[in-house]
């Protein structure tokens, strides 16, 4: 394994997208629409969570932390790729890549590890409600966010070492419209198995934690909504419940295909749409489910935590 980067490459080009001028601007006008409403949706978020003391409680926290990643997510590649299709400049620096794909895994990464945290929050509020407020504190809901980025800053600190100390000698061209893993990974002319090997490792290692997690907590919560008396309630949860977890598996399923297999199964068309899917298209979808479908946020904070049982309350956040 080396220790230094020994690349004669200083630069590499991005070919994901279309070199047609027609098409580069109607991509141009799309992609910039959905992030601009991506934007516009998790700002608002932000903004009503952080300006109304009626939403400062440990769903909502979670919530914002979020939206901050769904913000984070698709600007650090959507505007290069829009300055690429409005401007055909495709050429990305070395540096530039390597921290594209460090923030990307970084940020990728953390909102895993939150997923899994929101699903214990929902865990604890639906399955012991009385005891809701004691177990889940704003001191425990600060150590867990603040885990789960510090979480995802060192896994995606090991990949991008690992694949940026490779030798990168030959073929300089991305086929993706953003720096990530695999496209990279396939330029390399050093043996990459080894450092295939750790990825794989740790991704597993750590995603499959943080799924099971997830699934643990939704199975309990499964068995909790099973016992409720009302059928009204019942019908409820199941139906905002199916729409969240469409979304978490919609996430888990792109990154799994994108992130958690050989390179030698790397297929540059399928993995652009894939990579859309979780990293412009889950951001923008994520407030639609997650709030627009919340009264409290809905009516700006009007309706107060405690004018509602935990149970009921959790029923109309999910």
């Amino acid at each position: 394994m080396q220790s230094v980067n020994m690349s004669t490459v200083s630069e590499f080009i991005l070919v994901g997208l279309s070199d047609a001028p027609e098409v580069r601007f109607l991509l141009f006008v799309l992609f910039l629409s959905i992030y601009l409403a991506t934007m516009a949706g998790n700002i608002t978020i932000l903004i009503a969570i952080g300006t109304d003391a009626h939403l400062h409680n440990p769903m909502y926290f979670f919530l914002g932390n979020l939206s901050l990643l769904d913000i984070l997510c698709p600007t650090i590649t959507v505007p290069k790729m829009l300055q690429a299709l409005l401007l055909g400049n495709k050429v990305i620096s070395f540096t530039g890549c390597m921290l594209q794909l460090f923030l990307l895994i970084d940020v990728v990464g953390t909102e895993i590890f939150l997923l899994a945290v929101m699903a214990y929050d929902r865990y604890v509020a639906i399955c012991h409600p009385l005891q809701y407020m004691n177990i889940v504190s704003m001191k425990l809901c600060a150590h867990l966010t603040i885990g789960t980025w510090v979480v995802g800053f060192f896994n995606s600190l090991l990949h991008t070492s690992l694949i940026f100390t490779l030798f990168f000698c030959d073929s300089n061209k991305v086929d993706q419209y953003y720096c990530d893993i695999p496209p990279v990974l396939a330029l390399s002319c050093s043996p990459t198995v080894s450092r295939e090997l750790v990825t794989l490792t740790v991704a597993g290692v750590l995603g499959s934690s943080a799924f099971a997690v997830t699934l643990i907590s939704y199975i309990h919560i499964l068995f909790a909504v099973l016992c409720m008396s009302s059928t009204e309630s019942r019908h409820k949860a199941f139906s905002t419940c199916s729409a969240h977890l469409t979304v978490v598996s919609l996430f888990y399923g792109t990154t799994i295909c994108t992130y958690v297999r050989p390179s030698s199964t790397y297929s540059p068309h399928q993995d652009r749409i894939v990579s859309m899917l979780y990293g412009i298209l889950t951001p923008l979808l994520n407030p639609i489910i997650y709030s627009l479908r919340n009264k409290e946020v809905q009516g700006g904070g009007n309706l107060r935590w405690s004018s509602f049982p935990p149970l009921s309350t959790e029923e109309a956040w999910i």
